[in-house]
């Protein structure tokens, strides 16, 4: 009997160890459409900030009332100092509040939503398809409850790489072409670094979906590819700070005009002033709760379409550090974490 001779199958090519991530990818285009239809797909988490936000704000007006009322009332009946007094205590328990409690609620809520948003870019179905997204984002958030707290902390770090970095960009003068434009250029800068707020929140995208355990190590690589990848995503950022002006404007319109004609149809009573108050209110809220959360997944969207299957540069690593002593200390808690050492403190 004549063996049969089978074709030696060739090995599956390794995985180039310079691309530094292997996820899958379900948003294949970085569009405002694309953008539009996750942030539909999410928006729970849009009006659930929107609702903390007003109650925050509800809060801080019957707070100042208080605080303010209080002050003048202690100070006239009582004592100046004794108003003072109140008035320190009041603003002081406020600012804790808002600093260590409110900040860090709205973090982790910007966390869960964020959480989700990867699943769908990188999966297109959140968990197993049958869980909540408010489930999701909650248990992703507490599994890495430790790394979640890293990056709050990490924000500073981030946000003074990617300025140091956006004062370099060589290419900023190719796209204004025009002899004496100093003055607009300054103003694209000025909108380069207005637009940066959102790489942060771009950077813990990433590292989820890498499933990254060392967020030091992650934030670092992920700030070389952002640099890496700095036309595609600061173009993208420069469309998103247009069009925040833009919506911005119609969104104040929006509120605003209900509250002019009201104040047109009772210009003598206080229903005009309530009403204007209300609509302040709900505009800066809305902005924050709805505008920006759309105008993050358009910057997300962008780098990681952009840094897939992409072999990170490592002279990126040497520049970096040679630009921002904050990426040097990046790296530094980085190799710490690794180690099992404690992170090394601020300068």
């Amino acid at each position: 009997m004549q063996n049969e001779i089978v074709p030696a199958v060739p090995p599956a090519p390794a995985a180039d160890p310079a691309v530094r991530h292997h996820y899958p990818l379900a948003v294949r285009q970085a569009s405002l459409g694309a953008a539009f239809g996750l942030f539909l797909k999410t928006l729970p988490y849009a009006l659930a900030r929107f609702g903390i936000l007003i109650v925050v704000s509800l809060v801080t007006i019957v707070w100042g009332v208080v605080t303010f009322g209080g002050a003048a009332f202690a100070g006239n009946k009582i004592h100046p100092v004794v108003g003072w007094g109140w008035f320190a205590v009041g603003a002081g328990v406020y600012g804790w509040a808002w600093h260590f409690v409110v900040r860090y609620a709205l973090y982790l809520v910007k966390c869960g939503h964020v959480a989700v948003l990867t699943e769908l870019v990188t999966r297109g179905e959140i968990g197993n398809g049958a869980e909540g997204m408010f489930a999701y984002g909650k248990r992703i958030v507490t599994e890495r409850f430790a790394q979640t707290n890293v990056l709050f902390a990490m924000d500073l770090l981030v946000e003074g790489v990617v300025r140091a970095f956006n004062r370099t960009l060589d290419w900023v003068g190719n796209l204004l072409p025009v002899p004496g434009m100093q003055g607009l250029m300054n103003i694209v800068k000025a909108l380069l670094h207005s637009a940066s707020t959102y790489i942060d929140e771009t950077i813990f995208s990433y590292l989820l979906a890498r499933n990254e355990t060392n967020p030091w190590r992650g934030g670092q690589e992920g700030l070389i590819y952002y640099c890496q990848n700095a036309k595609p995503i600061l173009k993208t950022a420069i469309w998103v700070v247009v069009l925040d002006k833009v919506l911005t404007v119609v969104l104040w319109a929006i509120m605003l005009l209900p509250a002019l004609l009201v104040a047109q149809l009772f210009p003598e009573g206080s229903a005009a002033i309530w009403t204007f108050g209300i609509a302040v209110l709900f505009a800066a809220n809305a902005r924050s709760a709805f505008l920006e959360p759309l105008f993050l997944i358009m910057v997300m969207t962008t780098f990681h379409v952009s840094v897939e299957n992409q072999p990170i540069n490592l002279e990126w690593d040497a520049r970096l550090t040679s630009l921002s002593g904050k990426f040097k200390e990046l790296k530094d808690k980085a190799a710490a974490w690794v180690s099992g050492k404690p992170a090394p403190a601020s300068a």
